[in-house]
């Protein structure tokens, strides 16, 4: 074959040379040998169709293509008209249903959580009103399991070792000493359990102890000091109902800020704190402690005005909203969601503690200034 026949690569497509009188049309492709050339076969030429084609397609009697283009796709069967495709491909620009409301939940199992909370009630009223020392000892033996909640996780999440045994020792002769001797006694026994930790801590290597003791001494002053509060609203000779007092307004403002916030919370209080925490369960707080607080004054405690109950209430109100968020921020910073599993539905006994011991000076202090220590 003369190779003068097949046009240049400059012309930028093959066809038939003039000097070839005779030879047929040449199909366009690359430049094969003469026994390569006789096995290809032209491309049917397919015209522009509209990306949106249609019914106005057929009229205009465009020609499409009704096979696969190239012999290893599979053929795709054109539905006929009036007939559903089985597999109907989504279309881009398809308008997607929206996705179903989901129901907002508790977070937490909520029947376990009702079933613990009214057993620990009524272990606490049986021991509040028949006899005062086994109250004192239930308050102890919760700053105990406390102590144990957060040093374990202490030394998990952060590696920090706490002396457990001085902390447990101490802790709970502070909680006997507030009950006996009263602030004085209080401010001894948490003294002396600082002293033991620093001592007890020095049978370690050096390494740490710094943050040890640290630890030590913000755990003892964070549960048993505060619990010991507890114990002194005890000591009064309405003792109990001042203690009473004490754990109704606490979980009353609970139960405010969760009932109204689940229902109607919108406006987050403190998302990088607690995003579960909103204002408006923060207002449902207030105002459910501060009429329990007034009905509490007028009822309970003696010689006591609903008007101071209106402040207690505002105030318990505050000071549990700050102890949760205190207690959020510690999990945070440990990277945990509770400080234990020992109650179920609630996490561990930290995690019921964390609103009722900020609050015990304070319920403490008003009741002194409002009808006195008793």
């Amino acid at each position: 074959m003369n190779d003068s026949s097949w046009g240049t690569p400059q012309t930028g497509y093959w066809g038939p040379s003039d000097q070839g009188p005779g030879r047929g049309a040449v199909p366009a492709g690359p430049a094969y040998d003469a026994h390569q050339a006789q096995q290809t076969r032209p491309m049917p030429i397919v015209p522009d169709v509209p990306e949106h084609g249609g019914d106005q397609d057929a009229d205009r009697g465009v020609a499409r293509l009704s096979g696969p283009l190239f012999r290893d796709e599979p053929t795709r069967a054109r539905p006929l008209p009036g007939e559903v495709p089985q597999n109907p491909e989504p279309m881009p620009h398809a308008p997607q249903p929206a996705p179903a409301p989901q129901k907002k939940s508790a977070g937490r199992d909520l029947g376990a959580a009702i079933g613990v909370g009214v057993g620990l009630g009524a272990v606490i009223v049986a021991s509040l009103f028949f006899v005062k020392a086994v109250f004192v000892g239930v308050i102890a033996v919760a700053v105990v399991v406390g102590l144990w909640e957060l040093t374990t996780r202490l030394d998990e999440r952060k590696g920090t070792k706490a002396p457990l045994v001085p902390l447990a020792l101490g802790g709970a002769a502070m909680v006997v000493a507030g009950y006996a001797r009263g602030a004085e006694g209080a401010w001894v026994a948490m003294a002396l359990t600082t002293l033991a930790v620093l001592v007890w801590r020095m049978t370690a290597p050096p390494e740490g102890y710094l943050k040890d003791v640290t630890a030590g001494v913000f755990a003892a002053f964070y549960v048993p000091f505060l619990a010991t509060f507890v114990a002194m609203l005890l000591k009064a000779e309405d003792g109990p109902w001042r203690v009473l007092t004490f754990l109704l307004l606490t979980v009353v403002s609970d139960t405010g800020a969760y009932a109204v916030g689940w229902r109607f919370g919108k406006h987050k209080l403190a998302p990088r704190i607690s995003p579960g925490k909103t204002r408006e369960g923060l207002l449902g707080a207030i105002g459910f402690s501060m009429v329990a607080g007034a009905l509490c004054m007028q009822f309970l405690i003696e010689d006591g005005q609903w008007w101071q109950g209106l402040l207690l209430g505002l105030a318990v109100a505050a000071s549990a909203t700050l102890g949760d968020l205190g207690e959020s921020m510690i999990k945070r910073d440990l990277g945990i969601k509770d400080m234990g599993t020992l109650l179920p539905g609630h996490g561990g006994i930290m995690d019921r503690l964390d609103s009722l011991l900020p609050t015990a000076p304070v319920v403490w202090l008003l009741l002194a200034i409002f009808v006195g220590t008793g």
